[in-house]
């Protein structure tokens, strides 16, 4: 009898603690209300494949000569990104600047020359201290050793590409009235492919407080699809969405089964996969520094770090839905009421019932 009413009892136990996480879960999905969504279809259709495309193509071409980090190459295409931000009136963020954030040689590896992150701004209008991070690197390989060109068209032409037209989508918001209440930072970032580095600067010398840093939205290979969906091309890789933040997780799933009903994969998110892609992308510096993020990515494919890596394999019309999702993700993060709260992926524990 002793044994059995330990039992019953311990059952009690679990199943009340199974119940109060579960309420707290649904507690957090009911408090996420999702804002201006006529706005947010709307100015997420400026963002179409043909666009895409073009800054695809620009940026994988021959000329940039795969974008090593300190190259001619890497060089044109900060010029490409930065001439982007002066044609749309998007301004830099650092004082004096022209929108780039120089990396000394010194602070690479040896033998790299300076770099440079590309950095654009859009100021909120009520909270402009509190800043939202979309970040993606272009950088990439440069020449192999048979001088073949590593053109890296997904890894990260899609990405870089996917930040040019969100920052264009709420540039055209905000000149129609719409400016978002908490402010923007378009970060293009360097010298991913050599160690993350770029973002590691950012972070050792951020041009915002990184305790005003609301969280990371990083884009890394968003243009392919991967073996494991050939039958079911719209879906994403999602990475590291609730390690910091159940509200980011949630507030992320309620924006695309709201919108756009992609097949969101965690697959790479477990604790003990063994890819560690949570932290093989520039969003981990920001972890590190205790900042939310989602990493979103497509999965490898028989073309990563090849020079097969090129543009006319790139899913223009799946890189445009990507992009959308991550457009109306950063839109409400940046318009809710409340900022995003951070609870570390744990719940409190608690002995009530």
């Amino acid at each position: 009898m002793k044994f059995l009413f330990i039992a019953s009892a311990l059952a009690l136990v679990g199943s009340c603690s199974t119940t109060k996480y579960s309420t707290k879960v649904q507690n957090i999905k009911d408090s996420i209300e999702l804002v201006d969504s006529a706005l947010v279809i709307n100015y997420a259709n400026s963002i179409t494949p043909n666009e895409l495309k073009n800054h695809v193509y620009t940026i994988s071409d021959n000329s940039f000569e795969g974008r090593a980090t300190g190259e001619i190459g890497q060089k044109m295409a900060a010029n490409y990104i930065k001439t982007f931000y002066e044609k749309h009136n998007i301004i830099s963020p650092i004082k004096d600047s022209s929108h780039f954030q120089t990396i000394p040689n010194s602070f690479l590896p040896n033998n790299t020359k300076t770099s440079e992150n590309v950095l654009a701004f859009i100021k909120g209008s009520e909270k402009p201290n509190e800043v939202i991070i979309i970040s993606a690197h272009y950088d990439h390989l440069g020449v192999t050793e048979d001088d073949l060109i590593n053109n890296g068209a997904d890894d990260n032409g899609s990405g870089t590409s996917a930040l040019l037209e969100i920052a264009q989508a709420f540039n055209l918001a905000q000149k129609e009235g719409h400016t978002p209440k908490r402010s923007i930072l378009f970060l293009h970032v360097t010298a991913e492919e050599i160690g993350k580095l770029g973002s590691l600067y950012y972070t050792e010398n951020p041009v915002f407080p990184l305790e005003n840093t609301i969280c990371d939205l990083n884009i890394d290979m968003i243009g392919r699809v991967d073996e494991s969906h050939t039958n079911n091309k719209k879906y994403l890789y999602l990475i590291g969405s609730d390690k910091l933040s159940h509200e980011l997780h949630y507030l992320s799933e309620k924006v695309n089964e709201t919108y756009f009903n992609m097949y969101l994969d965690y697959k790479y998110n477990a604790e003990y996969d063994s890819n560690h892609y949570y932290t093989r992308s520039d969003h981990y510096n920001f972890v590190l520094k205790g900042i939310p993020v989602i990493f979103y990515f497509n999965g490898t494919h028989e073309d990563y770090h090849k020079p097969t890596d090129t543009a006319d394999k790139i899913d223009f019309d799946l890189l445009m839905t990507r992009t959308k999702l991550i457009f109306a993700t950063a839109w409400q993060l940046a318009n809710q009421e409340k900022r995003l709260l951070i609870d570390n992926g744990i719940f409190e524990n608690t002995q009530s019932l």
